[in-house]
């Protein structure tokens, strides 16, 4: 039987220690050559609509995964399908928005442990919506914020986004007026908006700042300029491959100079240290994540191994009856 995991339950199963404790491990299970990573792919509909698919394996752990999920009308639906690799049955179907936001946020959280300061206590968050929270909870789960500031073009939407977080994490989040105010004297900047052009000024970055960049993955978007990425000494994405297809930050930066490619690691190469990080405490890090199917599947496994120990999810009768042949 296949078990269905609806999104209520993955909120209660999975949080953002847990999900950034699942994408460090498969970082290093990916730097071991132990687990297998294919970048996601897109079919565009009639009127801009898209669906998107991916999938990554556990060869250790023994599951793979495929996410899947469409963008129509405005909206956008997940599921992830986890199946066992001994037996090639179906393991669970989890609904995936929550799981998606708390794994995307996780990422940012491993980065900004391995390339932030030490001593990184100021963060600045440029986007107000479900993945700007997770990005800041995962930066305050890895590192000691004393404040946060956070801007957002809507000033009702950015007022309750500071007061939820401001609750959430215990610690003061500040409305900013701009970006460039929200990123003054900040030591860790996230961006996470759908803007299609430039939100964050290089000019505007702070010495020694370490920037999370996770929005704009379209080739042709961007929310840094050339500047925030020509003063980034030290720069990492999720995956090489899949940053050369559509993270516009880097194809529109490294444009006039495709030798500029050449330095920019991965981040599992950074978990496992065959990649150095920060050098120094005056560097400007930055993090550029698309997003990898395989942190979905790490998510997954955490997510269906918990509801299968707490009772919950539901079976699906899928392939009941199944007889064989062919």
């Amino acid at each position: 039987m296949v078990l269905h995991i609806n999104e209520s339950e993955v909120r209660t199963l999975l949080d953002m220690p847990a999900a950034i404790a699942a994408v460090e491990q498969i970082s290093r299970k990916q730097s071991a050559g132990e687990a297998v990573v294919h970048s996601r792919r897109r079919i565009e509909f009639p009127g801009g609509s898209f669906f998107h698919y991916m999938a990554a394996a556990d060869l250790v752990a023994g599951y793979t995964a495929a996410k899947l999920y469409t963008f129509v009308r405005g909206r956008i639906r997940f599921v992830v399908l986890l199946y066992r690799m001994d037996t090639g049955e179906m393991a669970a179907m989890i609904e995936a928005d929550v799981l998606g936001q708390l794994r995307t946020g996780a990422a940012s959280g491993v980065a900004t442990k391995y390339l932030s300061r030490p001593d990184a206590k100021v963060a600045a968050i440029i986007g107000t919506g479900g993945q700007a929270r997770t990005q800041l909870a995962a930066v305050a789960a890895v590192r000691k914020l004393t404040s946060a500031r956070a801007y957002g073009r809507n000033p009702e939407r950015r007022a309750k986004f500071c007061r939820e977080m401001s609750e959430r994490l215990g610690i003061p989040v500040s409305e900013a007026t701009s970006s460039a105010a929200a990123v003054q004297d900040a030591d860790i900047i996230c961006t996470a908006t759908t803007a299609s052009q430039t939100v964050l000024h290089g000019a505007d970055l702070p010495q020694g700042v370490h920037l999370n960049a996770i929005g704009a993955n379209h080739a042709h978007k961007r929310e840094l300029d050339e500047t925030a990425v020509s003063r980034s000494s030290v720069i990492f994405t999720d995956s090489l491959d899949q940053a050369r297809q559509e993270a516009g930050d880097l194809i529109l930066a490294f444009a006039a100079d495709e030798s500029r490619w050449s330095a920019v690691g991965e981040l599992h190469q950074l978990v496992s240290g065959k990649l150095p990080g920060r050098q120094n405490n005056s560097q400007i890090t930055l993090f550029k994540s698309n997003g990898l199917a395989v942190w979905d599947l790490a998510a997954a496994v955490h997510v269906y191994q918990g509801a299968k120990e707490k009772n919950l999810g539901r079976e699906l009768p899928l392939w009941a009856t199944e007889q064989g042949g062919g």
